[in-house]
C-alpha cells in the first residue's frame, strides 16, 4: 500500500461479484442505506434508526441473500458523506473488520439543471454510482477525506477552540463598541482589563450617565469578556506545558517546536500548520498547496482564458494563516531567499503585491513542509537558538 494518501481513487483491485458495497445517507434520527449485493438482481434500499448495531446487522442480511444467490461475499465496503456526524462511525466499522470511508461531500458530480429533484433516495442513488467509480480506481468520481485517529482529531481542538474563543471575543469588543457609540460615548477600550470599573464613570455627551438596562448589558458583556480571556489563556498555557514536557525527538511535538524556532512563526500558528497539514500523508508539493486552498482556479474556453482566483477548496483555516504568515516572513526573514523572490517580482509592479503575497504563501508552506519533513532549512532563514 502506498506511504501517501491518494484519496483520488482506489488502489484496490475490485471484484464485483464478491464485493457487497453499501452507502449510507446520514440525518439525525434515521440513516437511509442503499447496497448492491451480488447475486440480487434488486437495489435493496433499508431505512434504519441512526444505531451502528443496526447498520451491521443489515449488512450481515444482505451478505446472507448474496450467499443464497450463490455468491461468496470476500470484501464488504461502505461509504457515507462528510458531514456533521465526522468520523467516529468509519473508526467505528474498521474496528469490526468492515472497510470504511468518508466522501468529500464537495467533489461528487450533481446535475446542474435549475430545478432538480433531490431527495435522500436519489442522494443515495448518486452517491452509489460515484462510489462505484472510485471503487473501479478511475479517477474524479468523488474524492475520498483521509479518517483520522481519535489522538490525531483531538489533537486539532485546542487550536480550533481557540480560534472560535477569539472569533467570539472580537464580537463582543464590537458589539460592546457599538451600543456605546449608540449613545456618542468614545474612548472606551473593553479590552483592557480594568475596563468594567470604568463604566461607571462613563457619561453621554449630554453629561447623563448610561442608562440603567444600557449599564446591565454591558456589564454582563464585559463577564462575558472576562471569562473568554481566562479560558484563551487557559489553553496557550496547556499547549505550552505540553511543548515543555519531554517527547521524542520525532512526530507533532518535535515539528511544532521545529517550526516554532523560526523567527517570525508563533507558537499558535505552527501548531495549527502542524495539525492541520503538516502531519498529512501528502503526495507532493502540488497535493500540498492545493489542500491549503492556494491554488489558482482558471476559466478558459477557446481563446479566452482568466484566473478566477484562488480555488478556495482546500483548509481555509491552513489558508488564512499562510497568507497572514507570508506578510511576517516579509518583516522578520528579509534576507531569506523567498523574501528576496517576492521583492525581485513585485518591485516593477507595487500593484501586484497582494497578488504574489499568495505565491509567497505557497512557497514558504513547502518550504515549512521540507523543513518539518527533510530537515532542509530554506535558504536565508534565521532560527532561533535551539532551547
Amino acid at each position: 500500500m502506498s506511504d501517501v494518501d491518494d484519496l483520488s481513487r482506489s488502489l484496490t483491485a475490485f471484484d464485483q461479484d464478491s464485493t457487497l458495497i453499501a452507502v449510507i445517507e446520514m440525518s439525525l434520527k434515521t440513516w437511509l442505506v442503499a447496497g448492491m449485493v451480488p447475486g440480487v438482481a434488486r437495489a435493496p434500499l433499508k431505512k434504519l434508526q441512526a444505531d451502528e448495531a443496526g447498520l451491521v446487522r443489515q449488512l450481515h442480511r444482505w451478505c446472507n441473500e448474496a450467499t443464497k444467490a450463490g455468491r461468496k461475499i470476500g470484501r464488504l465496503v461502505v461509504a457515507f458523506e462528510a458531514g456533521r456526524d465526522g468520523f467516529w462511525l468509519a473508526r467505528w466499522l474498521r474496528s469490526r473488520g468492515i472497510e470504511a470511508y468518508v466522501i468529500h461531500a464537495a467533489s461528487v458530480a450533481v446535475s446542474r439543471e435549475h430545478r432538480r429533484a433531490k431527495t435522500d433516495r436519489l442522494d443515495t442513488e448518486m452517491l452509489k454510482r460515484a462510489f462505484l467509480g472510485w471503487l473501479r480506481g478511475e479517477p474524479k468520481h468523488c474524492q475520498m477525506v483521509a479518517i483520522p485517529t481519535l489522538a490525531e482529531e483531538d489533537a486539532r481542538r485546542p487550536t480550533r477552540e481557540r480560534e472560535c474563543l477569539v472569533r467570539e471575543r472580537t464580537r463582543i469588543v464590537n458589539r460592546v463598541q457599538a451600543t456605546l457609540a449608540r449613545l456618542g460615548v468614545r474612548g472606551f477600550n473593553p479590552k483592557l482589563r480594568k475596563a468594567a470599573e470604568r463604566l461607571p464613570v462613563l457619561v453621554t455627551p449630554e453629561g447623563e450617565p448610561l442608562p440603567a438596562h444600557t449599564m446591565a448589558e454591558l456589564q454582563r458583556e464585559l463577564a462575558r469578556l472576562t471569562l473568554l480571556r481566562e479560558q484563551i489563556k487557559a489553553i496557550e498555557t496547556a499547549r505550552l506545558q505540553r511543548l515543555a514536557q519531554q517527547t521524542p525527538s520525532t512526530g507533532p511535538q518535535a515539528m511544532i517546536r521545529l517550526l516554532a524556532r523560526i523567527v517570525g512563526v508563533g507558537i499558535e500558528t505552527a501548531d495549527m500548520l502542524v495539525h492541520e497539514i503538516l502531519t498529512r500523508k501528502l503526495r507532493d508539493r502540488r497535493a500540498l498547496a492545493r489542500y491549503a486552498g492556494l491554488t489558482g482556479s482558471p476559466d478558459e474556453s477557446g481563446s479566452r482564458r482568466r484566473e478566477k482566483g484562488l480555488a478556495r477548496a482546500g483548509n481555509g483555516r491552513v489558508r488564512r494563516d499562510m497568507i497572514q504568515l507570508a506578510w511576517r516572513f516579509l518583516r522578520f526573514q528579509g534576507d531569506s531567499a523567498l523574501a528576496k523572490w517576492y521583492e525581485t517580482r513585485t518591485k516593477a509592479a507595487r500593484n501586484m503585491r497582494k497578488t504574489m503575497i499568495v505565491a509567497l504563501a505557497r512557497k514558504l508552506l513547502v518550504a515549512l513542509w521540507r523543513l518539518t519533513t527533510t530537515g532542509i532549512i530554506p535558504e536565508g532563514v534565521v532560527l532561533h537558538a535551539a532551547a
